[in-house]
C-alpha cells in the first residue's frame, strides 16, 4: 500500500505534544461493522482471550474478517479520544483476515491464528510508518516507511496474527509518559486524563480497551512494564537475548528488549513462543535456545506454581530517604509513595496467601546496587546503535545518522547520537547534557571496562542476594507512584508520567514480568512485577499466572466518547 493511501488511515491527536507541530492525520472511514452487529458481538469479544477466540472461529460463530472489522469499529469510536493507535491499516488487516478465512477447514494454523494485534511505533513493519514517535520519521518528503518487517513481527505474521495498526509513543522511547511529537499525546483507558505510563503508553491503551486482543511493546528502563502496571496488563519483558530487537528503533540498543502486551498472563505466554528464537540479525540471541527453558511457554502455567517459593523485595525499593538532587545534578533513586507501599504490602498479602515466602530484608540489594548497576556505561555507543539499524532497515534515502542529516538538512537528536545539538531541548532548572564521545562497540578497547565488565559485576551481585536469602525472585511495583492526573503540574513542572525503580534489569538483561495487583482508591489499576534469574522466563510466567489465578484483580476500564482534555498537552 503507498504511503498516502497510508496516511489516509493513520490516526491524529488534536493537542500537540508541547513546542511542536503535529505531523500524522485522523483516519476516517474506518470499515467497521453495522452498529447493530458490532453490538451483538460485544458480548462474545470483549476481554475475549486467545483460546476463546480460536473456540469462536472453530464454530464458525464468527469470521477472522468479522473479528477484524470489531476491532476496528473499536478504534473508530474510541481512538479519538485516547489516541492509542497512531497508524490503522485496515486494508492490510482485512487482506490477512481474508486469506485466513480463506483457508480449508483442516488446515493448520498458528498460535496466533486470527487474532488481531498492535504493533508500537518503534518496530518495522512492513509499508507503515515507522515514526519512532518522531515528527522528524514523519516529515513530508523525508518520511520513514518500513521497506521490511522486524523480525518480531515477521514472527507474529507467520503466527498468524492480525496486524491492525500501529500504537503511539514518545519520542524515541524516551519518556515516562505517552507524549509524540509526530502524533500527540495517548491518554489512560481508565481515566483519560492521567497517564498511560511510557513508553509502551499506545500499546497499553489499545489493549486494555480491547481495540487490539494483544500487542508489543519495547523496553529500555520500564517501557513494558510500568504502562502495563497504569493499564491493570500483563507486560513481559523476557531475558535479552531470548527475542530479537532487529528492526527495532534504538534508545539504546544495548538495554533495549522487546516483548508482548496483553491481558492476561495465558495470552502472553502463547505470544513469546511465537516472538523468541534465534535470529542472525541480533548477535544477543546467538545461544538462546539452548540457554531457555524448553517451551511451550503455556506448559508452566499453573495454578500452584507460586507454593513454596521465596520472593524478596528490593531494599532500594522501600528505601524512603529523600534525593531531590542538588545543583546540576538530578535525583538518582525514585522515592516509594505511600499509597503505593500500601498496595505493595496487601500484594505481598496475596503472594504469601497463594504460598509464597516473601521476605524483606534491608540487607537484600540497597541502594548500592543501583550504584553499581549504573556504571554499565552504554552511552557511548547510542551511534553505533542508530547506524546499524538504519543500515539494515533505514529507508533508501538515509541508511546512517550522516546520511539523514544530508538527506533531511537536519540532524538526528542526541538521544539517537550522543552528539547534541542546538535542537536538542535543555532539561528545565538544569545545564544541557554534555555531548558523549562515540565509539564503535565492536572496536573500542575500552568496552570491556566500560560496558562487559560492570554488567558482568552487577549480575553477579544480583545473583549472589539471591542465593544468599535462598529466593527465586524479586518482587516490587512496577511503578513508585500512581499514574499522574496530565492536567496538573507533576513536582511543578509538565508531568513526565509515573517513575519506577525498574532500569536496573535492563542493564543486566534479566527477564521481569507485570500483573495486575489491584486498583488505587482513585480507580487507577496498580502493577506488581515479578524479576527472575537469567533465562527463567518459563517459571516467571508460571509465578504471575499463579499470582493472576489467585487474585482476578483485573477489571476493564469503561471508556468514554467525548474527550475531557480539549486543548491539553
Amino acid at each position: 500500500m503507498p504511503w498516502p493511501a497510508r496516511l489516509a488511515l493513520v490516526a491524529f491527536l488534536a493537542s500537540a505534544a508541547p513546542g511542536h507541530a503535529q505531523t500524522l492525520p485522523l483516519p476516517a472511514q474506518l470499515p467497521a461493522l453495522p452498529a447493530a452487529q458490532q453490538a451483538h458481538m460485544d458480548r462474545d469479544l470483549l476481554e475475549i482471550d486467545i483460546p476463546r477466540l480460536h473456540a469462536l472461529y472453530a464454530r464458525h460463530r464468527y469470521s477472522v474478517a468479522e473479528v477484524t472489522r470489531w476491532y476496528l469499529g473499536r478504534i473508530a469510536r474510541y481512538n479519538g479520544i485516547y489516541r492509542a493507535v497512531q497508524t490503522v491499516d485496515a486494508e492490510g488487516a482485512l487482506a490477512i483476515a481474508a486469506r485466513e478465512d480463506a483457508q480449508p477447514p483442516k488446515a493448520r494454523h498458528g498460535a496466533l491464528w486470527g487474532v488481531p494485534i498492535v504493533i508500537k511505533a518503534n518496530t518495522a513493519v512492513q509499508g507503515l510508518p515507522d515514526t519512532d514517535g518522531w515528527q522528524g520519521f514523519a516529515l513530508p518528503g523525508h518520511a520513514f516507511v518500513a521497506a521490511k518487517d522486524a523480525t518480531v513481527v515477521a514472527k507474529l505474521r507467520a503466527a498468524g496474527a492480525v496486524i491492525l495498526g500501529i500504537t503511539n509513543m514518545p519520542d524515541f522511547a524516551a519518556s515516562d509518559t505517552n507524549r509524540s511529537s509526530a502524533f500527540g499525546r495517548t491518554g489512560n483507558a481508565y481515566d483519560v486524563r492521567y497517564s498511560p505510563g511510557g513508553s509502551s503508553g499506545g500499546t497499553v491503551t489499545a489493549v486494555t480497551a480491547n481495540m487490539a486482543l494483544l500487542g508489543t511493546g519495547t523496553d529500555t528502563a520500564n517501557s513494558i512494564r510500568m504502562p502495563a502496571g497504569t493499564s491493570a496488563l500483563v507486560g513481559l519483558m523476557p531475558t535479552r537475548g531470548l527475542v530479537s530487537i532487529a528492526g527495532i528503533a534504538p534508545l539504546d540498543w544495548l538495554r533495549d528488549n522487546t516483548g508482548p502486551i496483553a491481558r492476561n498472563v495465558a495470552d502472553a505466554a502463547v505470544a513469546l513462543d511465537a516472538m523468541a528464537g534465534e535470529d542472525p540479525l541480533d548477535a544477543r540471541t546467538q545461544g538462546a535456545a539452548t540457554r531457555a527453558q524448553p517451551g511451550p511457554y503455556t506448559a508452566y502455567l499453573k495454578q500452584d506454581a507460586l507454593r513454596g517459593k521465596r520472593f524478596g523485595v528490593p531494599a532500594f525499593i522501600l528505601d524512603t530517604r529523600a534525593d531531590e538532587g542538588s545543583g546540576d545534578k538530578p535525583a538518582r533513586y525514585v522515592t516509594l509513595r505511600p499509597q503505593t507501599r500500601a498496595m505493595l504490602m496487601a500484594a505481598i498479602a496475596q503472594l504469601r496467601a497463594a504460598g509464597a515466602t516473601v521476605v524483606i530484608d534491608d540487607t537484600l540489594l540497597p541502594r548500592a546496587f543501583l550504584d553499581a548497576a549504573a556504571k554499565v556505561d552504554t552511552r557511548p555507543y547510542r551511534l553505533d546503535g542508530t547506524d546499524r539499524w538504519l543500515a539494515a532497515f533505514g529507508p533508501a534515502d538515509y541508511r546512517s545518522a550522516a546520511e539523514y542529516a544530508e538527506h533531511v538538512g537536519a540532524p538526528l537528536p542526541m538521544t539517537l547520537t550522543g552528539t547534541r545539538t542546538a535542537a536538542d531541548p535543555v532539561p528545565e532548572g538544569r545545564p544541557a547534557p554534555p555531548s558523549v564521545p562515540q565509539r564503535r562497540l565492536a572496536d573500542d578497547p575500552d568496552a570491556q571496562a566500560r560496558y562487559y565488565a560492570p554488567q558482568r559485576a552487577a549480575l553477579a551481585e544480583y545473583e549472589a542476594a539471591l542465593d544468599r536469602l535462598h529466593l527465586d525472585g524479586l518482587i516490587y511495583p512496577s511503578a513508585q507512584m500512581p499514574p499522574p492526573d496530565e492536567t496538573m503540574p507533576q513536582d511543578g513542572r509538565l508531568s513526565g508520567g509515573p517513575h519506577s525503580e525498574t532500569g536496573w534489569a535492563n542493564r543486566l538483561g534479566v527477564p521481569a514480568i507485570v500483573v495486575p495487583a489491584g486498583f488505587y482508591p482513585g480507580g487507577l489499576p496498580f502493577g506488581l512485577e515479578i524479576a527472575a534469574r537469567p533465562w527463567r522466563d518459563g517459571d516467571l510466567l508460571g509465578w504471575a499466572y499463579a499470582y493472576e489465578q489467585a487474585t482476578h484483580a483485573r477489571r476493564p476500564p469503561v471508556l468514554v466518547e467525548r474527550g475531557l482534555l480539549p486543548g491539553a498537552p
